[in-house]
């Protein structure tokens, strides 16, 4: 791939366009309807992904970069693999931004790892030019051999944060020629130059500079960065360990939110990656409530410094960050549905992972305490196709109860209800497939006060020894009900609990059929209100 240096503002575009690369286009007729391959969020056509990437909006375009190999369905040659919608629903999968660099022998002398992309829309880097402004990533360079680069000796195994520049919407890449422009960790962490990485970047208006966030990972430090111009940067403060800290932290994302949709009552949230050490085993994502003084992060000083706040409690969610320059400025999670646990075997072909729907992030006070809610994009509402069942309130009996459904259908689904627990031990609702023993639980646990996810007989589990199990959330009771929102896709389910403050994310692989659904209660009465089901159309339904 070719370099960039810092150019005069009317030649940099001419080099740029005349040096990026991109590999080649994938095949022209995909098909995206694969057993168990997600039909409401973005999977590639074929071989591995994992963490998103470079999160931006852009000239009516959200782009969606991801960790990737070209080569295989297995973790390796670690590139930006590229996508761009126009809705965050239906995706158009494009050619490499970032491909895996490798020498004359065939081994590997530069991988791209996770990172973030800005629009410098202010042209403090110069690397744009009138009236297009350059799209940078910002990403963590592997080196796998011992080299010089720029003048700097740069050992095996070194992660650094460099830079790349695209000027034509992200469809070309070239990187900039005094690469690392971070080398190295600050002072105190030299030693860790084999895990400095994921920087995420992002515009602080109140100091007219740019912020970035990376890790140290073994160290459980999120460290914080300034520049004015995205090539010089400064240490400026870091926070950690705090949380969780069983295992390495990764991506890091600072982001501000209003509390209960006050705009002028305001708080930061940091968003963690840790593995293992999650709450279901394996992947998990934590986040902190605080303050962000354009230096450093503080955490709310209420909460004690072990207390852990857990952004999902699936097993399934993992290394999520947001989108820059978002329209309307909502602030959109998109996380890698899968755990390093068992990533490597789910049984999907040609492809495996797939990234989550969009969620939307707010701040919420809840039983006293200011809390991260999330809910599914707006915009899946319009994938609706058909009611498959209504009922304004319905009894459960100790037992499983089925639910006729208007006609077959088939995942992907949604499922909104308000259950009422009563005097039952557990009760909820069974999301199968019709004429087999298989079926995913979602329910409430009044012994644990807990809303769980209970996949052990959901299908396929046979690559992994720790598949199969059941994941539990705390959750609060509020009016002696508990509200639930459910997306069932053909490789997942996703529940959102009470107000948004309890997330559930689980892969499943059940057996092919029309979907069944059943109600249950156990050791006593339950209920339900407003259960609504619908089915929803996929989003490849365009590209068949």
């Amino acid at each position: 791939m070719a370099l960039i240096s810092r150019l005069p503002l009317l030649t940099i575009g001419a080099a740029l366009l005349s040096a990026g690369c991109a590999s080649g286009p994938h095949d022209p007729a995909p098909v995206h309807d694969e057993p168990f391959r997600p039909q409401l969020s973005f999977s590639p056509q074929r071989n591995w992904m994992n963490d998103p990437n470079g999160l931006v909006y852009h000239d009516g375009e959200y782009h969606l970069f991801y960790q990737y190999n070209p080569n295989k369905d297995t973790w390796g040659d670690m590139s930006w693999g590229h996508a761009v919608s126009a809705d965050l629903l239906h995706w158009t999968e494009l050619p490499l931004a970032l491909p895996v660099e490798k020498d004359a022998r065939g081994e590997i002398t530069q991988m791209f790892f996770s990172g973030s992309a800005v629009v410098d829309h202010a042209n403090t880097s110069g690397f744009g030019q009138p009236g297009n402004p350059a799209m940078v990533a910002m990403y963590t360079a592997v080196f796998p051999q011992a080299r010089t680069l720029n003048g700097q000796q740069i050992r095996a195994g070194t992660q650094a944060q460099s830079l790349a520049v695209s000027l034509d919407r992200g469809r070309t890449w070239t990187q900039y020629a005094g690469n690392p422009v971070i080398p190295a960790p600050p002072g105190p962490y030299a030693a860790e130059y084999r895990e400095f990485r994921d920087p995420k970047v992002f515009w602080y208006e109140p100091e007219h500079k740019w912020v970035l966030a990376t890790v140290v990972a073994q160290q459980h430090k999120a460290l914080f960065y300034s520049s004015r111009d995205l090539i010089h940067w400064e240490w400026t403060g870091e926070f950690g360990p705090a949380g969780a800290a069983g295992g390495v932290w990764e991506c890091p994302d600072l982001v501000e939110l209003p509390v209960d949709g006050d705009p002028a009552r305001r708080r930061w949230v940091l968003i963690v990656s840790i593995n293992p050490g999650g709450p279901a085993g394996g992947s998990g994502m934590q986040y902190f409530v605080g303050d962000f003084d354009g230096k450093t992060f503080t955490r709310d000083r209420n909460v004690a410094s072990d207390d852990v706040r857990w952004l999902d409690y699936g097993a399934d969610f993992y290394a999520g960050v947001t989108y820059n320059d978002a329209p309307g400025n909502r602030r959109l999670l998109v996380g890698w549905m899968n755990n390093w646990q068992y990533a490597g075997t789910v049984p999907t072909a040609p492809w495996r992972s797939a990234q989550s729907l969009p969620r939307e992030l707010g701040l919420r006070t809840l039983d006293g305490q200011v809390k991260l809610v999330q809910q599914p994009l707006a915009q899946v509402q319009a994938l609706r196709s058909g009611l498959l069942y209504s009922v304004p309130a319905r009894a459960i009996a100790p037992g499983v109860q089925a639910v006729s459904l208007n006609g077959a259908a088939n995942a992907p689904l949604e499922v909104r209800m308000r259950l009422q627990p009563g005097t039952a031990a557990r009760s909820g609702i069974r999301l199968g497939t019709a004429g087999t023993s298989a079926y995913t639980e979602i329910g409430y646990d009044a012994a644990q006060r807990a809303v769980y996810v209970d996949r052990t007989h959901a299908g396929d589990a046979r690559f992994h020894p720790q598949f199969a199990a059941r994941h539990a959330a705390p959750v609060v009771l509020r009016d002696a009900e508990l509200p639930l929102r459910i997306l069932v896709d053909r490789g997942s389910v996703t529940v959102f609990a009470g107000a948004g403050d309890t997330v559930l994310t689980d892969q499943v692989f059940p057996p092919p059929g029309p979907a069944a659904v059943s109600l249950f209660g156990v050791d006593g009465d339950a209920a339900v209100r407003d259960l609504d089901v619908w089915s929803l159309n996929s989003i490849w339904k365009d590209v068949q």
